[in-house]
């Protein structure tokens, strides 16, 4: 078989690395640095070639993980979620700012202003209602505890050209939401060869199925292009960087920058997991203690990546979560019964340590 070696540029390289692919070459995509030729050379399209041709005939450098057809169109409608996602929140956004242009401050006593009532709010404003009495009596269930406090937030200087505005991004958001259902639809029948994938990462604590199906989208189901599960923590940039000389370390230690697709859902998993009564929440709450929440989230982000690629390199893994209680019970309980001890006696009192089953 052929190999050829091409340079990622952008998204050029895509078409002419999916022709040579169907034709049934072998070939490899190189990071550009990877290649870089030595500094002082004549650099033209054909030495450049040339030097790609030596290099990999040398065996001096590796592919670029590209996954394969199916996977990438599931990435396709994965990322483009992601994007309107992204504008349909820019566009909550402005409902929101021009709300308060006009002194109305709904998100004070409601937490989305999108909600059931708060749509039904918006809606009567664009009708032309005005009396605060009457939107604040629109409150629902528990939110009619707040009624006084959606009074004041409406009595605001909301016009006809403020409600022209919001009809306006109101009816783009309601576009916005047919087109992420229509991807979501599109995305669960493309991803139903996976079934067996995406339900063993649903059993993960953080990872929904719109998350799941994000990352099988990005790293792909088979993990032999991984070696090791640091390999793929590595490639997503979940790991430190190591810059050190003459003993000295430099740098910040920084993860660098990787897939932004796949870091955004492992940052979002890792601050739900936190929420949760399990081993992983439990990490993510003594790192944040200790280290802050930016490192929690790159730690447990990173310990997530680890559980999705052995569920998904080993046929027959299943998740099993270790516990909130692990590194109480599990973890130096002589030191934590040290500590404790020092703890009450620098209280001022006598400690006498007696086992549970004698006292029993």
């Amino acid at each position: 078989m052929t190999r050829v070696v091409m340079e990622a540029t952008s998204d050029y390289w895509k078409p002419v690395f999916y022709l040579l692919e169907a034709a049934g070459f072998e070939t490899w995509l190189v990071n550009a640095r990877d290649v870089k030729h030595l500094p002082g050379r004549p650099k033209t399209d054909k030495i450049d070639a040339v030097w790609l041709a030596k290099v990999a005939e040398r065996q001096m450098i590796r592919p670029s993980f590209v996954p394969p057809s199916e996977i990438r169109k599931l990435r396709d409608l994965t990322r483009y979620r992601a994007d309107l996602v992204g504008v349909r929140t820019a566009e909550k956004q402005r409902v929101e700012k021009l709300l308060e242009d006009a002194q109305i401050k709904m998100s004070v006593a409601v937490s989305d202003i999108f909600g059931v009532s708060g749509r039904e709010m918006l809606a009567a404003l664009i009708a032309g209602e005005r009396d605060p009495m009457v939107l604040a009596q629109m409150a629902r269930t528990s939110m009619r505890s707040k009624i006084p406090m959606l009074r004041e937030a409406f009595t605001g200087f909301f016009t006809d050209h403020h409600a022209f505005l919001l009809k306006a991004m109101v009816t783009r958001i309601d576009m916005l939401d047919a087109d992420i259902a229509a991807l979501d639809a599109k995305i669960e029948q493309e991803i139903a060869p996976f079934a067996a994938a995406m339900a063993k990462l649903d059993e993960v604590p953080g990872i929904s199925p719109v998350a799941a199906a994000v990352i099988i989208s990005e790293v792909g189901v088979d993990m032999s292009r991984f070696p090791t599960a640091g390999h793929l923590a590595s490639w997503a940039k979940f790991t430190l960087g190591v810059k050190e000389s003459a003993g000295k370390k430099k740098g910040k230690n920084s993860t660098g920058h990787g897939n932004p697709y796949l870091a955004r859902v492992l940052g979002n998993a890792a601050v739900a997991v936190g929420k949760t009564d399990t081993f992983l929440g439990e990490r993510y709450r003594r790192i944040a203690r200790r280290r802050g929440t930016k490192k929690a989230i790159v730690a447990v982000g990173r310990s997530i990546l680890v559980i999705v690629w052995h569920l998904l390199s080993d046929p027959d893994a299943r998740f099993h979560d270790l516990g909130a209680d692990f590194y109480a019970t599990r973890i130096d309980p002589d030191r934590k019964k040290r500590t404790s001890i020092r703890q009450l006696e620098a209280l001022g009192f006598k400690v006498t340590l007696e086992p549970a089953d004698a006292a029993a």
